[in-house]
């Protein structure tokens, strides 16, 4: 089932590649050590540069998840302004659900991408399964998603009888390379010969796992100082599976390093390094101003800090990040 227009049944979508677009968060909150004057307009501006491409390029657009950052996005401003970018596009987006846009364990009306869904915006993939198909040249490709929280299917064989290719979508916490607590190892997907996964902010080498080469893009928007190296970017996808790196517009001086002592080179190479620097600077008490963060991210910095210096209990950190979680949404709203 697709919240918007049926795609399933109609016919493929004829384009000349897909535009895979990572997670946005667009939000009317600063995120952040961000210092821009001027926020959102970095990721809307990220957004209008997709639309140019893909409209350049006859690229028909497909989400990884997380198009906002809250669920409910309060400033009716922000979502006009994302309806009109949106529309933009030649070919509708289609969108896989995130975690940053449900409040509950499924996509629910109440929701801002729901509204989008529901007012011809872009279609949306609520419950996992067979998303779209499209005609790339003389090839045809098959679209599965899955959203967070539900299972990402073992076997997609059969799901597209008529395609040359099986693409899947997912948006998980999933270990490329070196994991962190909570990720999981991407498992092979039979009969689906690519998966993309959003969820995972930071962009990863590819992985290939029997039959499926798994891969994880990154977010367009760098929201926290641990991806003071990412380098925005999309990526076009081709019928031949191939994918094509397109950097976006961005500018290298965006965080606020006040009390922090990490690398500020935003080089691909530079990303080993800023990692080991974030891990040592979490482990350190820092005299940054907690309350210049619009989402009160400086602020879980230092009670992350805490928990991993006093090794708090599991438990106990839960009941907490749900207390200040509560505290930024009312001041935020």
């Amino acid at each position: 089932m697709i919240l918007g227009r049926e795609r399933l049944d109609a016919a493929p979508v004829a384009c000349a590649g897909l535009l895979v677009i990572g997670d946005p968060h667009v939000s009317s909150l600063r995120p952040g050590r961000r210092k821009d004057p001027d926020w959102p307009a970095p990721v809307l501006a990220k957004l209008e540069h997709c639309v140019a491409l893909a409209n350049a390029r006859d690229l028909a657009p497909v989400l990884l998840g997380d198009l906002f950052e809250r669920p409910v996005e309060p400033d009716e401003s922000l979502k006009s302004r994302l309806i009109r970018i949106l529309k933009g596009f030649r070919h509708r987006p289609l969108a896989n659900v995130g975690n940053h846009d449900i409040r509950h364990t499924r996509l629910s009306d109440g929701d801002s991408l729901a509204m989008l869904a529901v007012s011809d915006v872009l279609d949306v993939v609520p419950e996992s399964g067979p998303a779209a198909q499209y005609r790339v040249a003389s090839r045809r490709l098959g679209l599965g998603a899955t959203p967070f929280g539900q299972a990402i299917p073992a076997d997609a064989r059969g799901l597209f009888p008529d395609a040359d290719h099986t693409v899947w979508l997912t948006h998980h916490d999933l270990a490329f390379g070196a994991g962190y607590p909570g990720a999981v190892p991407p498992e092979a997907i039979a009969g689906c010969a690519l998966a993309i996964n959003g969820h995972v902010h930071k962009r990863h080498a590819p992985l290939r796992v029997g039959d499926t080469l798994w891969v994880n893009p990154g977010n367009i928007t760098r929201g926290s100082v641990d991806l003071i190296a990412h380098v925005p970017a999309v990526f076009v996808l081709a019928g031949d599976l191939s994918l094509t790196e397109e950097r976006l517009p961005f500018a290298a001086d965006v965080f606020d390093l006040t009390g922090r002592q990490v690398a500020a080179d935003p080089s691909p190479e530079a990303v080993g390094r800023v990692e080991s620097a974030f891990v040592s600077l979490l482990q350190a008490e820092t005299t940054t101003d907690l309350a210049r963060s619009d989402d009160g991210a400086l602020l879980r910095e230092e009670i992350e800090a805490k928990f991993f210096r006093d090794e708090t209990p599991e438990p106990v950190r839960a009941a907490i990040r749900s207390l200040v979680e509560a505290a930024v949404a009312k001041r935020g709203g």
